[in-house]
């Protein structure tokens, strides 16, 4: 819901507009009223310096466009859509990547260009700032779907762009896969990476991850088992000395008798 601020610039645009065509309003398709709102709300977004109040600001009005995306990707014919193009760009702003691939989809099909202040192509634009929406929401802690990457790489497979641009999307693609433990997909994209920008700060984390491929991929060795302590040797009690036994028949005094002879 639009708030007061933004209720009362979007009135008088209205009135300014009314001015200058002479009532005109009155006969005004609903795409012209859809870019006065968006005049409106874009003017209120000028005033704003910080990206994350903008994004939050963005949050907030997206809601009162979603009728209009709706009715264009159910019956549009691929007309250049101002208002379109730009709900885009807010949601990958707003981190909404699921949403802005959507439109992407469509403006992909039929060619639409990006509004002129951006001055980038379609498929160009898409690779690099759901690379960043992406990154951001990494750093927040919060979950990123791999298959919404994916999807950008290959609705983007045949788009012109700097390698660096799409280096950014592989980095982050890796990132995500090895944070879900799938370190063998992840490799493979933080390598595309390194190969489209050698500056693209992956080097460690490819070391890293070919460690620990390399580490599971080795045959466990079987542990011989424990020895057995020693037990300790009893002290040796010192035998006593046997004392002789004396001779039962002891010897016989001589007699009288036979001393005398």
């Amino acid at each position: 819901m639009a708030s007061p601020a933004q209720r009362h610039m979007m009135r008088v645009s209205a009135q300014e507009a009314a001015q200058r065509e002479n009532s005109a309003l009155r006969h005004a398709s609903g795409y012209e009223l859809m870019l006065m709102r968006l005049a409106g709300d874009m003017r209120t977004l000028k005033g704003v310096h910080s990206f994350e109040r903008k994004a939050e600001i963005k949050r907030g009005m997206l809601p009162e466009y979603a009728p209009w995306v709706t009715g264009v990707l159910a019956e549009g014919r691929g007309a250049q859509d101002a208002v379109l193009m730009t709900v885009m760009v807010w949601k990958l702003d707003a981190d909404d990547i699921a949403g802005a691939l959507e439109i992407a989809r469509y403006a992909l099909k039929y060619g639409l260009a990006m509004p002129s202040h951006l001055n980038r192509p379609t498929g160009y634009f898409l690779v690099e700032d759901v690379a960043i929406a992406a990154e951001r929401l990494r750093t927040a802690g919060k979950p990123v779907a791999v298959s919404l990457l994916l999807d950008t790489m290959a609705l983007t497979e045949s788009a012109d762009m700097p390698d660096k641009v799409r280096a950014k999307l592989h980095k982050i693609t890796g990132l995500v896969l090895r944070d879900e433990g799938a370190v063998i997909q992840a490799l493979e994209h933080l390598k595309r990476a390194m190969q489209l920008d050698r500056l693209a700060g992956v080097k460690k984390d490819i070391e890293r991850l070919e460690r620990v491929i390399k580490v599971a991929s080795e045959p466990a060795t079987e542990t011989a088992p424990a020895p057995k302590p020693k037990e300790r040797a009893k002290p040796k009690t010192a035998k006593r000395a046997k004392t002789p036994v004396k001779s039962a028949a002891r010897t016989r005094k001589p007699t009288s008798a036979t001393a005398r002879r």
